[in-house]
């Protein structure tokens, strides 16, 4: 799905089943020691989720959602959990943490609970976005439309979710399927080139060369990342 998680765990053969699990969904996870983080905490803002393994002393919980939140790191984070732990529940959610499984964790669940944060989160930073620049291309997504050049181009209400959502994940790398379920609301992905034709629509509303293009950039073999 084009998205970045974040695992912090007790050891490197901890949590080998979820971290296999995400990677079989299109999720790029990057798994890290609790020393490691503490390290480097600031590191974790550039994650899209981060999740943590419970395991005190070894990985606490508790005090890294503490960490992030003191450092404005706004990441979602869901915690796991041995059920001996469960009486730290609330402590968890008053650190910081957004969601809270008890292991061993149902992969079914799991995912259910990932697209769900990511969704919300998605939802939340959507509203702050209202105008955006880049190039010559200034866009205001209240209005559905983008001015290039001082020409004003209207966008329909789908061109502008697809513009809207490459915004919020400049830089990244996102599949088809991530598009299809995120911008178009598909539950699953359909065989269809429905992206690539409206990808190709909206380039020649943004780029001076369509077929070269600067912004919407083809990743072969995956999908695009918008680099304006």
């Amino acid at each position: 799905m084009g998205r970045n998680v974040l695992l912090i765990r007790n050891d490197d053969h901890s949590m080998r089943t979820i971290t296999d699990a995400l990677q079989a969904q299109g999720y790029t996870v990057a798994a890290r020691s609790n020393l490691e983080f503490a390290i480097d905490p600031s590191a974790a803002a550039d994650f899209d989720l981060i999740l943590i393994d419970h395991s005190e002393p070894l990985v606490d919980a508790i005090g890294i959602c503490s960490e992030l939140r003191h450092r404005d790191v706004d990441v979602p984070v869901l915690v796991f959990a041995p059920p001996g732990h469960a009486e730290q529940r609330l402590a968890i959610f008053k650190a910081g943490a957004d969601d809270y499984l008890l292991k061993p964790v149902d992969l079914d669940e799991l995912q259910a609970r990932v697209e769900a944060l990511l969704v919300r989160m998605g939802r939340m930073r959507k509203s702050d976005i209202e105008c955006y620049e880049f190039g010559p291309i200034r866009v205001d997504f209240r209005q559905s439309e983008l001015a290039r050049n001082g020409t004003v181009i209207e966008l329909s209400e789908l061109e502008t979710r697809l513009l809207r959502y490459f915004v919020e994940n400049r830089g990244k790398t996102i599949s088809r399927n991530a598009l299809l379920q995120h911008v178009w609301g598909y539950s699953s992905a359909p065989l269809t080139r429905t992206v690539d034709v409206h990808i190709l629509r909206l380039r020649h509303k943004i780029e001076d060369d369509p077929r070269r293009p600067r912004f919407i950039v083809t990743v072969p073999g995956f999908g695009y990342r918008f680099d304006g």
